[in-house]
């Protein structure tokens, strides 16, 4: 029968000149705590961790990790260990095998909470393993950065970019996107939105390989800041603003008149989601009725929902030369609707906004590139902000955009994505 210390140092994979010395179960904690001894023979040498040279220990201090649970007992691993006198480098701490240089937990404890955080929030996990969520987050903080340090930006061609809200109020973090890459697109975000992003995006792809001239795309949304800013830092990427923002863009208004009318109009409570909604969007029966109310009525809350909708008529258009033909007659269709009606100033704002952009708009026509999934990446990232209740600060939260959606799989020891 394999001796007890030799099952132990198996599971931890210990390797000479470490072994196993004790081992012992304390119950009078609760949970119980298994601890275990682990130590070098006399006279071993270490390699120095600069140079790798076999050297004799000048000295020692003992250190303890948390290690994986021992059935249900809290484990807990405990070494002295040396500092190496190198004729080269001095008198370093050596790093012991079985966790990383400045940790207190072991390298299989810190694998399996990498691999919870994943699936569940990190305040959850963190009192599944009985750890401190700060104590977790460094853990997490470590691997993610460690991670996308590696990332190779080298063949960036397409890039899309929106930002997404970190906390409530005006509060606000910008993703940038790999557009070209099937899967886990983010490659990079940053606290804020506007030109200062677009300047330490372009740091970022420098050092990872990445090369600003190579850029020859950008797909984003109709911020002036935005566009100033590819300009300056991408000059040789064609700006395409994806149909989604223009169609956010009159919902937006829509809403304003909405709200601006409503008291007056007395709307019933169902029109405020029904007229959010796109028609083909599953609506209940008293959103149906009341659309079927606004549409045959003369509030000026009818006519921004009916030019809304009339947006499907360019989305719809087959070619470049047909979106710019059908966005010009939208645009001389909309502003004889709209007439000098003050409530409908917002709606007159949208399409001033479409007049401005409409080149860059029509740019969706001939680029095979959308920022649709950035939109569907940005409700995972609010998903897993309400179940965390919020993140503690913008660090926290882009450290988790980054393991939700970066291409960063291999900190788990499986393959890129």
């Amino acid at each position: 029968m394999m001796p007890t210390n030799d099952i132990l140092a198996l599971g931890l994979g210990l390797m000479g000149p470490w072994k196993i010395v004790d081992q012992h179960l304390d119950l009078d904690k609760e949970p119980h705590e298994l601890h275990i001894r682990v130590e070098a023979d006399r006279g071993a040498t270490y390699p120095c961790p600069e140079c790798g040279k076999p050297c004799k220990a000048h000295d020692f201090k003992e250190f303890t990790w948390r290690h994986l649970n021992f059935f249900q007992h809290h484990c807990y691993l405990t070494a002295a260990v040396p500092r190496v006198k190198c004729e080269k480098h001095g008198y370093p701490r050596v790093q012991v095998p079985w966790a990383r240089k400045g940790s207190r937990f072991t390298l299989l404890f810190e694998q399996v909470a990498m691999m919870l955080v994943r699936e569940m929030p990190v305040l959850g996990a963190a009192r599944m393993m009985a750890i401190t969520d700060r104590s977790l987050w460094r853990v997490v903080h470590h691997y993610v950065s460690q991670a996308m340090e590696s990332l190779d930006l080298s063949d960036l061609e397409a890039v899309g970019l929106d930002e997404t809200a970190s906390k409530r109020g005006h509060n606000y973090v910008t993703v940038f996107i790999d557009l070209d890459r099937p899967t886990k697109p983010v490659i990079f975000a940053i606290p804020g939105r506007g030109k200062a992003c677009l300047k330490a995006f372009k740091a970022h792809l420098r050092q990872h390989g990445g090369h600003a001239e190579k850029v020859a795309e950008v797909v984003c949304d109709m911020s002036n800041a935005f566009m100033t800013a590819v300009g300056e830092h991408f000059k040789n990427a064609a700006i395409t603003v994806d149909w989604f923002h223009v169609v956010s863009l009159f919902t937006n208004a829509l809403d304003e008149v909405r709200r601006s009318e409503r008291r007056p109009a007395s709307f019933p409570r169902s029109l405020c989601w029904a007229v959010l909604k796109g028609r083909e969007t599953g609506k209940t029966d008293a959103q149906t009725q009341a659309l079927l109310e606004l549409e045959n009525s003369g509030f000026a809350t009818a006519t921004a929902y009916r030019l809304k909708e009339l947006l499907r008529w360019i989305r719809a258009a087959d070619t470049p030369q047909a979106a710019k033909w059908r966005t010009t007659h939208f645009i001389r269709h909309a502003e004889e609707q709209i007439g000098d009606n003050p409530l409908l100033n917002p709606v007159r704002t949208s399409l001033n906004t479409l007049k401005e952009y409409a080149e860059r708009i029509t740019r969706r026509w001939l680029s095979g590139h959308t920022n649709a999934r950035l939109e569907g990446l940005n409700g995972l990232f609010q998903a897993a902000r309400a179940r965390a209740r919020g993140y503690r600060n913008e660090k926290t939260f882009i450290t988790m955009i980054y393991l939700i959606a970066a291409p960063i799989g291999h900190i788990l020891g499986t393959s890129k994505a």
